[in-house]
């Protein structure tokens, strides 16, 4: 009876000893998948600073350009600046299939690896 009673202490001990190793292994896989998708927000965010200062600069130079064909450099940053909101319209339009359902499949994409 004792061996018994020594076997179920000894199997406790052991699935308690399990359940720990199972939780801590869950909580590494959650930080390395947290730091894999924060590390990928941040060289995306890195990214897109640098290429809006490449297209800041590059819409500034195509105003004065087409302001210069038109005669008065303001109808240059009125033509860019329509370009841009029928832009943001479209991309306004299809936001879901643009921007968020990419989004959120690279996020499960990142989690479940």
């Amino acid at each position: 009876m004792e061996d018994s009673q020594h076997d179920i202490e000894t199997l406790l001990s052991d699935a308690g000893d399990y359940i720990e190793t199972r939780t801590t292994l869950w909580k590494f896989k959650a930080i390395e998948s947290l730091a894999d998708v924060s590390g990928e927000l941040v060289s995306g965010l890195g990214m897109i600073v640098i290429v809006s200062f490449v297209i800041i600069i590059f819409s500034i130079g195509f105003a004065l350009l087409i302001g210069e064909w038109l005669g008065r450099s303001c109808y240059g940053f009125f033509a860019i600046g329509g370009l841009y909101t029928l832009l943001a319209l479209i991309m306004y339009a299809r936001r879901t299939s643009l921007l968020k359902a990419r989004f959120s499949n690279m996020l499960i994409r990142k989690i479940i690896k």
